[in-house]
């Protein structure tokens, strides 16, 4: 899967990409990510991409040629279904279920407004949809790019060790995961409770459930409320 961020300021995510799950994979080749200066397509010879609102107010805009070029010039490269997705706070709010939807498409291209956002007619002629990775403003939409990078990435082939990694997990049956625990046995007063340490899986399993469902209850209740 190809992941295709356009932004103004790729400088802010490659070190993300680089690291952790995400750099091993991109260098075995599970998935691939290129972070698209938005800049390279203005026709401005100081190479602004912005300009003031009309009717006046606070900010920039960024203006629709350079990211209208910028979006057609990446999808002429790409084959397969593709996806343009604008970060934006007025857009459906990610979750695990969107997750997985876009863990379908051939190629994402992530677009990542800045200033005061992006001219509309942006939206129009080329955005497939807004996305919002919370109810909160940030300077730009660079972080969520690279949240929902992470998150669908994920579950792309080879990516995890196994598909458990991800299908075991918090929000995966719309309850929170377990609590988790490793050696040593006893820390600090505090032990690892006994039903994980017999070796009888059925009991695990039935203590794990219950668990997610306490956990739930006490930290996320609307998760219940949501599966009633």
């Amino acid at each position: 899967m190809h992941f295709e961020v356009l932004t103004l300021f790729p400088e802010m995510l490659t070190p993300v990409f680089e690291a952790s799950i995400i750099g091993r994979a991109r260098q075995t080749g599970c998935i691939s990510v290129t972070c698209t200066d938005i800049r390279a397509y203005t026709k401005d010879k100081h190479r602004r991409v912005d300009d003031t609102p009309y009717g006046g107010g606070y900010g920039m805009v960024m203006q629709c040629q350079p990211v209208v070029d910028c979006i057609r010039g990446v999808k002429e490269k790409l084959t397969g279904s593709t996806r343009v997705i604008y970060m934006s706070p007025q857009g459906r709010l990610f979750n695990n279920d969107i997750c997985k939807e876009y863990a379908g498409y051939d190629n994402l291209i992530l677009l990542c407004g800045h200033y005061e956002g992006i001219d509309e007619r942006i939206i129009e002629l080329e955005v497939d949809e807004e996305l919002s990775v919370g109810n909160y403003v940030l300077t730009g939409g660079e972080l969520p790019a690279a949240i929902v990078v992470d998150a669908v990435a994920r579950r792309i082939d080879g990516v995890l060790p196994a598909g458990e990694c991800f299908e075991d997990e918090s929000l995966q049956d719309g309850l929170l995961e377990y609590p988790q625990y490793t050696r040593p046995r006893e820390f600090e007063g505090l032990c690892v409770p006994e039903v994980l340490l017999n070796g009888n899986h059925a009991e695990i399993e039935k203590w794990r459930r219950a668990e997610s469902l306490k956990r739930t209850l006490a930290k996320r209740p609307d998760l219940l409320n949501k599966e009633s």
